[in-house]
């Protein structure tokens, strides 16, 4: 048995877009990233979409071109990648973060508002899991006190909140485009966002400021330097890989949806456990990039073994993420966070499981994939 965690769902139309760049003299710079992201703005519905080398980069990017720096403040989720908290460290700027809530492991908007100080310049919020946060609420906030309101999107690409896709309640959402996301470009990432001003510093800085593009270039290799930039480009290759997976995203949607209700079902009323919900409703639409299983404290001190059964099983698992940020050595050591303030952060990362219900898989491999679970659990609780 087989059932791995995530696989990038690469089929010959990504080949074949792959081998028609490498046949041709643009590898970077050409329409491909052009197509992409008229493709991505499409799909999302957004006025604005700019494609970038990584989500992480895209988040750095926005935040060095909004001038962040030392003695500045970010409010950001302590249940997420270190990525989210690295952008904005990236710039000098320090990372506040705020506790999760219970319900779906974003960030505790009740608790935003303390956090707020006269450094504070922008708040970032994470769709844990692709489960959006309650968007309208956390804008309310950032528009009072006038703070800028990022979205990593890394995981909800296809989520929204009344309708509006993830990355437009704020000003500027960013999408991460690794192999196990929702949809791959090997590496790369997407901002969105409706503001064109901002969007045309982005796209200037995103590579090295220099004012003209190739095609804008009267004498071949002249152009001039406006402002720092960086080397934030996707390439031809990457952006190929983009347009042929956008076109399958719904389907691979589709296929998540089906897969997480299914495996839900049979996870139903396990002793021991509670799956996380991932609501698809009138307001809130989900994504489902996993299942996440909460532990009770007595199986969550078992997990590394439930999981090395797993694995052996043949099932595929991970854990999202494996420590609250504020926990992680770099920042603990730098700032003296104290990881007691976030329990629930704690929770998830000591607590849960995160199993696979990706569209490379099907109604079968949940039965498999429960049944599996369960019994490793009952083995357990009865060793």
């Amino acid at each position: 048995m087989n059932i791995p965690f995530g696989v990038p769902m690469i089929g010959p139309e990504e080949r074949n877009a792959v081998a028609e760049v490498l046949a041709g003299p643009i590898l970077v710079h050409g329409p491909k990233a052009t197509d992409f992201e008229r493709a991505f703005a499409e799909f999302t519905k957004a006025p604005h979409a700019i494609s970038v080398s990584s989500c992480t980069a895209g988040m750095h990017l926005i935040y060095f071109t909004l001038g962040f720096g030392p003695g500045d403040e970010v409010i950001v989720p302590a249940q997420t990648h270190v990525a989210t908290a690295h952008a904005v460290e990236l710039t000098g700027a320090k990372a506040v973060f705020v506790e999760a809530e219970t319900e779906t492991g974003n960030i505790d908007i009740d608790k935003i508002e303390a956090a707020i100080t006269s450094k504070t310049k922008a708040i970032a919020v994470v769709h844990y899991l692709g489960v959006p946060v309650d968007m309208p609420r956390v804008k309310a906030i950032a528009d009072k006190h006038s703070l800028f309101l990022l979205e990593d999107c890394a995981l909800s690409p296809g989520a929204s909140v009344d309708g509006i896709h993830t990355g437009l309640h704020g000003d500027a959402g960013v999408f991460s485009f690794y192999p196990v996301k929702h949809i791959t470009t090997a590496e790369g990432g997407m901002i969105i966002l409706k503001d064109s001003e901002l969007a045309a510093k982005l796209k200037l800085r995103k590579a090295f400021g220099v004012d003209r593009t190739h095609g804008e270039r009267k004498v071949p290799g002249v152009y001039d330097t406006v402002v720092l930039g960086f080397n934030y480009r996707m390439s031809e290759l990457h952006a190929a890989i983009g347009i042929e997976q956008i076109k399958k995203l719904p389907d691979f949607l589709a296929k998540r949806l089906a897969n997480h209700q299914e495996l839900s079902r049979n996870l139903a009323n396990v002793d021991g456990l509670n799956v996380l919900p991932a609501p698809v409703n009138d307001r809130f639409t989900s994504c489902h990039y996993c299942l996440s299983v909460i532990l009770d404290p007595t199986l969550a001190a078992r997990r590394p073994e439930i999981m090395d059964e797993l694995t052996k099983a043949g099932v595929g698992s991970s854990v999202y993420y494996p420590q609250p940020v504020p926990r992680m050595t770099y920042y603990k050591e730098k700032y003296g966070y104290d990881e007691t303030l976030y329990p629930y952060a704690t929770m998830f990362s000591d607590q849960t499981i995160a199993l696979p219900v990706g569209p490379h898989l099907n109604a079968n491999d949940m039965k498999t994939i429960a049944d599996t679970l369960i019994k490793i659990i009952k083995n357990i609780n009865n060793g």
